[in-house]
C-alpha cells in the first residue's frame, strides 16, 4: 500500500506539473458544453420569409401578420413579381416564401378554399419540413380563426330529418411528459456529457501515457520495486479523481446554465458517469499501448473517438440512423451513459428502469480496462 500511495502521488506530481494538461481537464469540458447545448438546438425560429401579396386585401396582410408574429417567420421582404421572388430564393436570401393568389379575400368570404403557395428552401431538408408544418399551424388556426369571427360560409341542414352525412372529428389534446417546455438543449447537453467525459477520459489518458513514455520514465518505474499492478491502478486512479472532479462540474453546469431537472437520484448519474470516465480511460490507456509519441495517439484517436459520438445518439436520436447502424449503437457506452441520465435526471428514474444500462456500462469499463492492462502490463514486460 506505501508503494501504491508513493507511485499514486508521483503521478499526481508529473500531472500538477503540465499546465496544458491541468487545463484541458477544466477548459474544453466547459466550452464544449456550452457549444453543444446552445449552438446545437433543434428548434427552428425567425426563418426569413418573403412575401408575393397579389390580393393587397385586409385579409391577406392579416395572414401575412399573423405569419410573421407566430415567431417562426420573420418578414425580410416584399416582392411585387414571382421573378423577384425567385431570384431571391435562389440567391439564398430567403428560407421561405408565401404566394397569396388574386382573389384571395373573395374566395373567403364566399366560403371558398383558396390556396396560399408556401416556397421553401429545401437545401437543409430539416429545417425545410420543420417549417412546412409551422407554415400549416399558422395557415390552420389563422383560417379557424378567421371563420369563426369574420368568415361568411353557408351551411344547409334538413328539416326534421337526421343528418346522416355528418362527419366525426376527432381532436388531438397533446400532453408532453418529462420536458412540457420542449427544451432542446435538455436532450443534447444530457448527452453531450457522456460523450465529453469518454472522450476527455481517452485523450488525457493516452497523452499522460505517451508523454511518459517519451520521457523515459517507464523503465525508471520497471526499476522500482512496485509490480505491474501497483504501476498500472497508480496511473488510472489520478486520471480517474481528476475527471471525477469534472463530473461534479459539468453536472453543476448543466443544472445551472440550461435549467435541466434532477427529478431521479442523483447518485446513480455519479456512478454511471465514473464508469463512462472508466470506460474512456480504457480506451485511452489502450491506444497508448499502441502508439510512441503524441502524434501518433492523437491520429489513432480520431479513427475512434468521432464514430462513438456519432453513433451515440447523444446528439441525434438513434431512431433517425438508419436501421443497419441502430443495432450497433449498443456496442457504445456513451449510448447507455445517454440514457441513464436522460431518464433519471428527466423521467426520476430508479435503479430499477436503468440497471441494465448501468448493467452494460460496467461490463464496457471492464473489458476495456481489461484490455488496456494486458497491453501495458505486456509492453512493461
Amino acid at each position: 500500500m506505501n508503494r501504491l500511495i508513493a507511485l499514486i502521488k508521483k503521478e499526481f506530481g508529473q500531472i500538477r506539473r503540465d499546465k496544458r494538461l491541468l487545463a484541458s481537464l477544466v477548459v474544453p469540458p466547459t466550452v464544449q458544453l456550452l457549444l453543444f447545448g446552445f449552438a446545437l438546438n433543434a428548434t427552428v425560429d425567425h426563418l426569413r420569409m418573403g412575401v408575393l401579396d397579389l390580393d393587397h386585401s385586409p385579409q391577406s396582410r392579416d395572414l401575412i401578420a399573423n405569419m410573421t408574429e407566430s415567431g417562426a417567420f420573420r418578414l425580410a421582404n416584399t416582392y411585387f413579381s414571382e421573378d423577384q421572388l425567385g431570384q431571391a430564393l435562389e440567391r439564398g436570401d430567403l428560407d421561405a416564401a408565401m404566394v397569396i393568389p388574386y382573389h384571395f379575400s373573395r374566395d373567403m368570404e364566399r366560403g371558398w378554399q383558396p390556396d396560399v403557395q408556401i416556397l421553401l428552401n429545401a437545401m437543409n431538408a430539416n429545417t425545410a419540413a420543420i417549417a412546412q408544418a409551422y407554415a400549416a399551424r399558422v395557415l390552420q388556426n389563422w383560417s379557424q380563426v378567421y371563420s369563426e369571427l369574420g368568415g361568411v360560409h353557408a351551411q344547409y341542414r334538413p328539416i326534421a330529418a337526421n343528418d346522416v352525412s355528418r362527419k366525426g372529428h376527432v381532436l388531438m389534446h397533446p400532453a408532453f411528459l418529462f420536458n412540457p417546455g420542449l427544451v432542446s438543449s435538455w436532450f443534447i447537453v444530457t448527452g453531450a456529457l457522456g460523450v465529453l467525459l469518454v472522450l476527455n477520459g481517452s485523450i488525457i489518458a493516452s497523452a499522460t501515457l505517451v508523454k511518459e513514455r517519451e520521457a523515459g520514465t517507464v523503465e525508471q518505474l520497471l526499476m522500482t520495486p512496485a509490480g505491474t499492478g501497483e504501476i498500472i491502478v497508480a496511473k488510472i486512479t489520478p486520471v480517474f479523481l481528476l475527471l471525477c472532479v469534472t463530473i461534479l462540474f459539468a453536472t453543476a453546469l448543466i443544472k445551472l446554465a440550461f435549467g435541466v431537472p434532477f427529478r431521479g437520484s442523483f447518485v446513480l448519474v455519479l456512478v454511471g458517469a465514473m464508469l463512462c470516465v472508466l470506460s474512456g480511460i480504457g480506451i485511452g490507456t489502450f491506444i497508448g499501448t499502441f502508439t510512441k509519441s503524441a502524434q501518433q495517439a492523437q491520429l489513432m484517436a480520431f479513427f475512434v473517438n468521432p464514430p462513438l459520438a456519432s453513433l451515440s445518439g447523444a446528439l441525434t436520436p438513434v431512431e433517425a440512423m438508419p436501421q443497419w447502424i441502430q443495432p450497433l449503437t449498443v456496442l457504445n457506452p456513451i449510448r447507455h451513459f445517454g440514457i441513464i441520465t436522460r431518464s433519471v435526471l428527466m423521467k426520476g428514474s430508479s435503479l430499477t428502469a436503468v440497471w441494465p444500462h448501468m448493467l452494460a456500462l460496467a461490463a464496457f469499463a471492464a473489458v476495456l480496462l481489461t484490455l488496456s492492462v494486458m497491453r501495458f502490463r505486456k509492453q512493461l514486460g
